[in-house]
């Protein structure tokens, strides 16, 4: 759904119309977060089919990701394996070594093809409900597989199957038949790399997947603490959001179902769109109470990993003051990561803190075409 009104907003728990087709997502661009926003859709898909009763089950197929080599993103694929057994299948192909186009073996291009006919047989057979695709768009730009074969067997998907390419360099006929495109541009701070500042991650901008990636860093953080058996506290706490039937509900409640010790969930705020000039005194009331929660948090050092959803829309709003948020980030524990979400037109200071900071740019969604949106994947 759309909104015509200009300001800053955040859209809350209403009545929606839920489509039934499956779509193509493409997650691109040389910012971090593709694959964590993967994940993320993988996390919300799975909790929606518990709530249902009804199976979800997933394929993660990853190109140019061989053995040998350690990923981010494998500690959160543990953590999902290991939280929901039997519902995802994982493949990994290729080399663990980076190379350019000028380093391409008979291995890559063998091992490419034996991820497609994978994922091609998956595809036909309509036995997932999602399949993910990471790292198939730089598998097509550097050529290892020939893109009209894939793009063509995309379109003739499984109605409900939603298919994720994740990945730099999609190209343009990938592109033109996706129902979704969103680019992780990234931004560089010159403070925090002067300084040393390590573990504040900024997830913004218009495009669909900063929530998503945030709770990828939060099955990430999980995965990790289990492979070096240690307790991985993950806090998330969620501004503009005192409703219910978000996005992230879902893909939350499947967490703390089967990480109940390791998973707290704070939200805050009213249950209506909180737009710039309309703001009500409980609008800064729940902001002030939300952040000192927050704040004990980041100062006790007991989370790991501490999500504050929403938080940049917060500040814009000025329910917020930049400078309290500045110095308990310049304070927080040095092992903890502090994940902060949600779009602004006004970038805060702390911005100048981050480590990683992806602008999530949209070039396309299917609501904008009048596609109703679907339980699990939208919301």
């Amino acid at each position: 759904m759309t909104i015509t009104r200009t300001g800053v907003g955040i859209r809350t728990a209403q009545s929606r119309s839920e489509r039934l087709v499956g779509q193509i997502h493409v997650y691109d661009g040389a910012g971090k977060g593709k694959s964590q926003a993967a994940l993320g859709v993988v996390l919300r898909s799975i909790g929606l089919g518990i709530q249902t009763l009804s199976q979800t089950r997933v394929l993660l197929l990853r190109f140019l990701k061989g053995p040998g080599r350690t990923y981010e993103e494998d500690a959160a694929i543990e953590a999902l394996q290991r939280g929901f057994p039997h519902l995802i299948d994982q493949v990994r192909t290729g080399r663990a070594e980076f190379f350019g186009p000028d380093q391409i073996t008979r291995f890559d291009k063998l091992e490419a093809q034996r991820g497609w006919d994978v994922a091609k047989g998956a595809i036909a057979s309509g036995l997932y409900s999602v399949v993910v695709l990471d790292e198939l768009n730089p598998v097509l730009d550097l050529g290892l597989l020939p893109v009209n074969e894939v793009v063509n067997a995309l379109k003739h998907k499984p109605e409900h199957m939603e298919v994720i390419a994740t990945g730099r360099g999609a190209p343009p006929a990938l592109l033109d038949i996706a129902d979704l495109h969103s680019e992780m541009k990234p931004h560089f701070h010159p403070t925090a790399a002067e300084q040393g500042i390590q573990g504040i991650e900024i997830y913004t901008g218009s495009g669909k997947g900063k929530s998503t990636s945030a709770l990828g860093k939060a099955l990430q953080a999980i995965g990790r603490g289990i492979s070096q058996d240690q307790s991985h506290r993950v806090l998330i706490m969620q501004w503009l959001k005192g409703g219910s039937g978000y996005t992230e509900d879902a893909a939350i409640a499947a967490m703390r179902q089967s990480y109940p010790n390791l998973v707290d969930h704070q939200r805050s705020g009213r249950d209506a769109i909180v737009w710039r000039g309309q703001q009500q005194e409980l609008d800064y009331v729940e902001a002030e109470r939300a952040w000192e929660i927050a704040r004990a948090a980041i100062a006790s050092g007991l989370y790991k990993t501490i999500i504050l959803d929403e938080l940049n829309p917060t500040v814009d709003l000025e329910l917020l003051p930049e400078e309290p948020i500045v110095q308990a980030l310049l304070r927080k524990p040095r092992d903890t990561e502090i994940i902060i979400t949600g779009r602004c037109k006004n970038p805060p200071a702390y911005f100048d803190l981050a480590s990683v900071h992806s602008e999530m740019i949209c070039h396309k969604h299917y609501a904008e075409k009048g596609i109703d949106l679907k339980r699990g994947v939208d919301f």
